[in-house]
């Protein structure tokens, strides 16, 4: 009987429709205004340089995400291979994110620090000669392309729109940062004030010239890199945050 109802009425199934999904909703965000944060905050997240920002540019406009997802699950699989499992307050800063759900390479969260420059631009420019089951094409053009400085104070603005926390200092300061960050012996203490812990010099083997490749290999370095996973909560679920126990963590 109540089957039959339900069946030949479609204003009452749109109703019960509509009652399942709002419970459905309900039951996922309700717990979200009980958090202080649905992010756990870590002290040594930062946003990306000029430099790092404009490689993630170049990242998203050749497709790099399609074949390398920046995000480990929580599966001993996972963690053995890459490292431990991603937390959320690494992608905070990410516009958007690259968590993915397909690998054809590597997953890149924990690639920062893992090879050398040297490496990166080697595989960038052939693959095949560092990994010779690659299916990746070649992205030699990267080192002949020149970066325009001009463009990354609008990147900054509107960044800053979206709660990226780039002040007036970094957006006044981004084109100078991004020369001096690919720049070897270039003056970085206001740099690396701005940017704890960026790595800088040259990255594509080209010192007199800053390009995309410096940007997409800058960019790779520091993946991964913000946060000291050796720092553990008591119950060893993540990193120390300054919110819960007073304690800063270490990059």
């Amino acid at each position: 009987m109540n089957h039959a109802l339900i069946e030949r009425s479609g204003r009452v199934l749109l109703i019960l429709i509509f009652f399942i999904i709002s419970i459905g909703g309900l039951v996922q965000i309700v717990p979200l205004f009980t958090n202080e944060s649905t992010v756990e905050v870590v002290d040594t997240v930062r946003p990306y340089t000029p430099l790092e920002l404009v490689g993630q540019d170049i990242f998203r406009r050749e497709g790099c995400m399609a074949c390398h997802s920046q995000m480990i699950r929580p599966f001993r699989d996972e963690v053995d291979r890459y490292g431990h499992y991603s937390i959320a307050a690494e992608s905070q800063y990410d516009h958007p994110f690259y968590w993915g759900t397909k690998r054809t390479g590597p997953d890149l969260a924990r690639v920062g620090g893992k090879y050398s420059n040297e490496w990166h631009v080697a595989h960038l420019r052939d693959p095949r000669s560092v990994a010779p089951e690659s299916v990746m094409p070649s992205y030699a053009f990267l080192s002949d392309r020149l970066l325009d400085p001009s463009t990354i104070k609008r990147k900054f603005r509107t960044l800053a729109m979206v709660n990226v926390p780039y002040k007036g200092v970094h957006i006044a300061e981004a084109p100078a940062d991004l020369v001096a960050q690919g720049t070897p012996n270039a003056d970085v203490d206001g740099l690396l004030q701005r940017y704890p812990n960026a790595r800088t010099g040259d990255f594509d083997g080209q010192p007199d010239r800053l390009t995309e490749m410096d940007a997409v290999v800058a960019y790779l370095q520091s993946l991964g890199t913000h946060v000291d996973f050796s720092t553990l909560d008591a119950a060893g679920q993540g990193p120390r945050a300054a919110s819960q126990n007073g304690k800063r963590g270490t990059s």
